[in-house]
């Protein structure tokens, strides 16, 4: 899958440990899905996943990842990823744009990106296909390009992967879980929360200033093929200066994430949030209280690569100073008032030793020592 700021590759195993640890469990809502790794392990776990987010890439990821079962595309996929592999380059918009106004790709797999989008065009495929066909794109694209994750930027010099030859794979669909046909909608998250019911919420809200459009405009115009007019030394899409979202604003942020959180229609909850979100942990705590008992599950990991590189000015020169390289990634576990729910976390420990960690347990509706019980542990990268 692509690279992906904020994304949660290294917590899934603990977010998939307490999804299981509920019990009864069916369907699962993942309200802001992003790459949709998240519900792409959720499905193979045999959960039935209702996946949203509002970007049309992230759509596109969650019908390929999650709607899709492996059983119906796979044969008519794997002829078209032979297909499109077999095109030679033609450039056009993004070729003139990403390649040549900016220097994310180099030209020769621009001219691919070129010929294989519009082929896809071409062919009118059933909705589920195409976006199969589209992820599969996506994803070649992401292994040659040269930036460090995201697109705000591309890299002084060339990154060694991006003189690879794109090159389409088929991706890693799976097949229908027991408990039904997995969803994949796009909704405003205010929308969605009133619309989708489900066992468990799976929460992971954009957390600061860093808007996902804005990051990943690049795929947003590949999937949309909308060929937009663009600003920026970053040929940014023109209405990344217009849709926004009340999640990325630091005076917003709390009343949108209440609101949303009112409508949701869901037993369980699991809200992903980092330290570096514009709701501290005491702020969320007090929210996420409305809705029962809230144990909390810490974890620690390095900050994404363009932090650890540093600060640039346009001309590339740095600039500035990180403040940080290590943040810490809370999950948030709400459960009904007086449920009686504990969970262990198993982690590594920087020694290679295993660990066993006591979660946060609610019992009677009291919390334990400190009114919230947390379970800490050390997530290396």
């Amino acid at each position: 899958m692509i690279k992906y700021l904020g994304s949660k590759r290294l917590l899934i195993p603990h977010i998939v440990n307490v999804v299981r640890s509920f019990g009864g469990v069916r369907t699962v809502a993942d309200f802001f899905s992003g790459t949709s790794r998240v519900g792409h392990a959720l499905k193979k776990n045999g959960y039935r996943v209702l996946a949203n987010d509002h970007l049309a890439y992230a759509h596109a990821l969650a019908t390929c990842y999650v709607e899709t079962d492996v059983d119906d595309v796979a044969g008519p996929a794997a002829q078209l990823i032979s297909e499109f592999n077999a095109l030679r380059g033609r450039p056009g918009y993004f070729t003139e744009t990403f390649c040549e106004a900016s220097k994310f790709f180099q030209p020769k797999n621009g001219a691919r990106v070129d010929a294989i989008r519009e082929a896809i065009s071409r062919k009118n495929l059933p909705p589920n296909l195409e976006a199969v066909m589209l992820v599969s794109l996506m994803e070649a694209a992401d292994r040659v390009d040269s930036t460090t994750g995201v697109q705000m930027a591309y890299l002084k010099s060339w990154a060694p992967r991006a003189r690879n030859d794109l090159f389409l794979r088929l991706p890693e669909l799976v097949r229908r879980p027991r408990h039904g046909q997995c969803r994949a909608h796009r909704l405003e998250a205010i929308e969605a929360a009133s619309t989708l019911r489900a066992d468990v919420a799976y929460i992971d809200p954009p957390y600061n200033q860093h808007s996902y459009l804005g990051n990943y405009h690049i795929w947003e115009s590949l999937v949309l093929w909308d060929k937009p007019e663009h600003y920026g030394v970053a040929c940014k899409r023109v209405d990344c200066r217009t849709r926004k979202s009340d999640f990325n604003s630091r005076t917003r942020a709390v009343d949108v994430f209440e609101q949303f959180l009112s409508k949701v229609q869901c037993q369980f909850l699991i809200v992903s949030f980092s330290d570096e979100g514009y709701i501290d942990r005491e702020e969320m705590e007090r929210i996420l209280e409305c809705r029962g008992e809230v144990h909390v599950l810490e974890f620690s990991h390095k900050r994404y690569v363009g932090a650890q590189i540093g600060i640039h000015n346009p001309r590339g020169k740095r600039v500035g100073k990180v403040g940080h390289l290590r943040n810490k990634e809370h999950l948030y576990v709400v459960t009904p008032t007086g449920c009686e729910w504990s969970a262990d976390v198993v982690m590594e420990n920087g020694g290679g030793q295993r660990e066993m960690f006591g979660s946060a347990a609610a019992t009677n509706g009291h919390r334990p020592q400190r009114d919230r019980e947390v379970a800490r542990a050390r997530l290396l990268r």
